[in-house]
């Protein structure tokens, strides 16, 4: 296994990782600083339940980041927004640079 190349990341990202919902509303892990590779483009994406909905960022991370749907972001230009979905891009061995596509609203 490969992981994407770090020269690629670039920028840094804050995540608060979404970890559910408590008796006093959603619960966040302490913010993470993130470094990877950000896009920052309006696309059409795929969210967890199945519904089409609008993306403007998207994050490419190293495999191991945490960052569920529903995880708080704070973005470079300090924009805060919130993880739509997140997909694992392992080769499963091949040369491939295997990384975590974290898509944001």
């Amino acid at each position: 296994m490969s992981a994407i190349p770090g020269w690629l990341l670039r920028h840094r990202i804050t995540v608060e990782a979404y970890q559910g919902s408590g008796a006093y509303g959603d619960v966040y892990a302490a913010a993470a600083t993130v470094r990877c590779f950000l896009d920052q483009q309006t696309r059409l994406v795929r969210a967890p339940d199945g519904a089409d909905t609008t993306s403007s960022s998207t994050a490419y991370c190293l495999l191991a980041t945490v960052a569920p749907p529903g995880s708080r972001v704070t973005l470079p230009d300090g924009r805060r927004t919130v993880v739509i979905n997140a997909l694992r891009r392992d080769g499963g061995g091949l040369s491939t640079p295997d990384h975590l596509e974290v898509q944001m609203e």
